[in-house]
């Protein structure tokens, strides 16, 4: 009954965030806008993370390297055999769909540590791997992509709900990002709400017990695998196409540090946790460099190496804060919150009819 009620109230705030969103590019500049693309491109990442982790509990560090095939599919599909941009982002999804499936079934007979170790390895070989064939993917010096112009009708919608003169690239692009995002939002949702989502987490809470209930341990790993490898393949083809240039040190083996952290302070097993984790992890290093460079106190020399280390060090940082007070990452922290509050008020009105609260060991 009180998860009945409180519907209406998580469909208010889901459409208010919404709202938020398709509006952003109409009171912000272009090149802000770009920068909310790529918030909502680690959006989309994490929560093909947060499936696999969160869900699952099957951890990876080589979803850098993940998306990095997404982009490279894109990329050389567009520059070399001049096909739509638009033609290549559900391409780059699947095929690295297809090459995480065929990564889950190793995977399969690797316990927490050296599923983690293997997947670390992957990300870490992945940028020597793509110098290889130079003149495919263009070595050391990349590929480069025109940025993308906007279909009439969607510049002619812009021009005549803002008044702006033309709908710029930038805006484009998060646009097309943003439908992304909600499409696929709205597909994990439906897949943790039913049965494959209530596999996924009886296979995290006890493989032992999940299959004497009968659930297929190893084809619902593998599948979460592959979901978790189709999301980061759909961000890597929006990174590539946002940033305009694909090159090995473009996808660092820090990324999938850096995307995992953002899962862990987002919240683990939960829909709007990627969306936060995004934010995070695009401006919190950001955000962390301007601040230290606008402060006098700290000596220069503090300064510049913090600066050098300064995504390294917030997400450290960060992340032992909400270890230690919200082990549940930010959306755990705010449905504790939003509880508390609620039975303060619920005390309180009990109080106030001079009712007594129900005795939990009687009820």
């Amino acid at each position: 009954m009180r998860s009945r009620r409180r519907t209406p109230t998580i469909y208010a705030l889901v459409l208010v965030v919404v709202i938020f969103f398709i509006g952003l590019p109409t009171v912000v500049t272009s090149f802000q806008s770009a920068e909310w693309t790529q918030v909502l491109i680690f959006a989309i990442v994490i929560m093909g993370l947060n499936i696999l982790v969160g869900y699952s509990g099957q951890i990876s560090l080589g979803h850098g390297a993940l998306m990095a095939l997404g982009a490279y599919t894109t990329a050389i599909l567009v520059h070399r055999y001049h096909l739509d941009y638009l033609a290549t982002i559900p391409i780059a999804g699947l095929l690295t769909g297809i090459v995480g499936f065929f990564l889950g079934i190793p995977a399969l007979r690797l316990s927490a540590l050296y599923l983690a170790l293997a997947t670390f390895a992957l990300a870490v070989v992945t940028p020597s791997l793509i110098k290889r064939p130079a003149e495919f993917t263009g070595g050391v010096q990349g590929i480069e992509l025109l940025p993308p112009q906007p279909p009439n009708f969607a510049s002619g919608l812009f021009t005549q709900v803002t008044g702006a003169p033309s709908m710029s690239s930038d805006q484009w692009l998060y646009y097309l990002t943003l439908a992304l995002a909600l499409v696929l939002f709205w597909l994990a949702w439906n897949l943790v709400r039913h049965r494959p989502g209530r596999a996924l987490r009886a296979i995290r809470d006890g493989e032992v017990a999940a299959a004497a209930f009968g659930v297929n341990i190893a084809g619902y790993k593998t599948l979460a695998f592959a979901v978790s490898a189709f999301y980061a393949g759909i961000a890597g083809s929006l990174y590539g196409l946002t940033i305009g240039f694909v090159s090995p040190d473009t996808f660092p083996v820090s990324l999938s540090f850096e995307v995992l952290v953002g899962a862990v302070i987002g919240g683990l097993a939960s829909i709007p946790g990627p969306l936060l984790g995004g934010i995070v992890t695009f401006w919190l290093p950001i955000i962390s460099n301007q601040f230290v460079a606008g402060q006098d106190w700290i000596p220069s020399q503090v300064a510049s190496v913090f600066i050098k280390a300064g995504p390294a060090v917030s997400y450290g940082a960060l992340l032992i804060v909400l270890m230690i007070f919200a082990p549940r990452g930010l959306v755990g922290l705010a449905v504790t919150l939003y509880g508390a509050v609620q039975a303060r008020i619920r005390g309180a009105g009990e109080r106030s009819t001079g009712q007594m609260p129900p005795d939990a060991q009687t009820v």
